[in-house]
């Protein structure tokens, strides 16, 4: 007898769970949820889409090398120096009318620790070309 009105109960439960809907209910108590059919995840970003801003130019760009100042700074690491000797030397190459003006800095912060000999530099050139010697 309780063999049987345990088959009962549990047929029961049975029915009312499989009856029972389970999406409908899960969709209602989770924000967000039902939104997606199966078993499919719909993705988010954390990231704003925003209209990029207009692009501004320090200075305007120059028409042509040829003629020109050009200024090769050089920060305090090891290798600034060099790669702005091959620089030197390309530009020579195709502009052999141009003249160059190297500043050398001496320490990190450069425009702080020499700032007139700095802006007197850059006052002096049409252009520069900053390398970092990493």
């Amino acid at each position: 007898m309780r063999r049987f009105a345990l088959t009962l109960i549990m047929g029961m439960l049975v029915f009312l769970v499989a009856d029972f809907p389970f999406n409908e209910t899960f969709a209602q108590s989770t924000p967000g949820a039902g939104k997606v059919p199966g078993n499919q995840y719909e993705v988010l970003t954390p990231w704003a889409e925003i209209d990029p801003p207009p692009v501004r130019v320090i200075s305007p760009r120059l028409d042509t090398v040829a003629g020109k100042r050009i200024g090769l700074f050089a920060n305090i690491k090891r290798a600034a120096r060099p790669m702005l000797d091959e620089v030197e030397k390309n530009l020579k190459a195709r502009f052999p009318d141009i003249q160059t003006s190297v500043f050398q800095a001496k320490q990190w912060n450069q425009q702080q620790a020499d700032r007139p000999r700095f802006e007197a530099w850059v006052k002096g050139v049409d252009a520069a070309v900053i390398a970092v010697g990493d």
